[in-house]
């Protein structure tokens, strides 16, 4: 773990939780599925146009397919469309919480329904990461914070971690950038085909939206994914999965800085709880012995 790859791993991991805060200005000017399936085909196009440029062409074999239409499906339909719709009525600091736990479901579902080996480390880790988030839900959630919109972010959380099992060891000859492309529209299509039944589509093109869409377009759609391929191929998938935690705190801090959301005690205690967890279990992972 060099300073680039630190420096990477900080850069990833504020930009991923960037993206909740952003995505609060967005729901407030435009309806949630119609505006990120704009998104996504805006990213997608984008994607694609440049890894064409660079001289690649697609080479869709039945391993590209299912890497495209799982991860298309899960975490940008999903994952990213149930996030948006709760974004509605629950601050962007507590979704980017709940979406930290993602590592800690996924670590849970290879531990329970796939028989992998957990380290006390891990399991420890598990207890400790799941109540710190848990203790936040509880906190905002008696201080007003939508019931609904916190079952949305769990269930998107959960079909992104399920999604990360199921392609878990498959590769693809396609640039990284044709892959997210690809999977970007895919995306695009599904949410673009459920917002006339689901949702009244409407988007108000302020100056406000106008900023927090271009930035999601590139930040956390293009840039973040980027990276964070880049640092998993420098330092691994168990090494570069360590900066998770990092998330809850950067996603409250930035949700603070950005839209003026308080941070209480509680919320304090809890990422702290949260962070330690999601660090025990990904050390775990790595094999680290404490």
């Amino acid at each position: 773990m060099d300073f680039i790859a630190l420096a990477m791993g900080l850069a990833f991991s504020l930009m991923w939780s960037s993206a909740f805060a952003t995505a609060r200005i967005i729901v407030h000017d435009a309806s949630p599925f119609t505006v990120l399936a704009l998104r996504f085909l805006i990213a997608g196009v984008i994607a694609i146009g440049i890894a064409w440029a660079q001289g690649h062409r697609l080479r869709m074999t039945r391993q590209v397919a299912l890497i495209v239409v799982i991860f298309g499906i899960c975490q940008n339909a999903l994952y990213l469309g149930l996030n948006f719709v709760a974004m509605q009525w629950v601050e962007g600091s507590l979704a980017a919480v709940i979406a930290s736990s993602m590592p800690l479901m996924v670590a849970l579902i290879g531990w329970l329904a796939a028989g992998e080996r957990m380290r006390p480390l891990g399991v420890a880790g598990l207890v400790a990461g799941f109540f710190g988030v848990a203790l936040i839900m509880e906190s905002r959630i008696t201080h007003g914070a939508s019931a609904y919109g916190v079952a949305l972010c769990l269930v998107g959380a959960l079909a992104l971690a399920v999604a990360t099992r199921l392609v878990r060891g498959v590769s693809s000859e396609n640039s990284l950038l044709m892959i997210v492309g690809l999977q970007m529209l895919v995306g695009a299509v599904v949410l673009g085909a459920l917002a006339p039944f689901v949702e009244h589509p409407r988007i108000d093109a302020t100056p406000a939206l106008v900023a927090a869409l271009g930035y999601q377009i590139f930040v956390p759609g293009i840039i973040a994914t980027v990276i964070w391929f880049a640092l998993v191929n420098r330092v691994g998938a168990v090494r570069a999965a360590t900066f998770h935690f990092l998330n809850p705190f950067f996603g409250l801090l930035v949700a603070a800085a950005l839209l003026g959301e308080p941070i209480t005690v509680v919320d304090l205690i809890g990422v702290g709880i949260a962070m330690a967890g999601i660090l025990a279990v990904q050390l775990s992972r790595a094999g680290v012995r404490v």
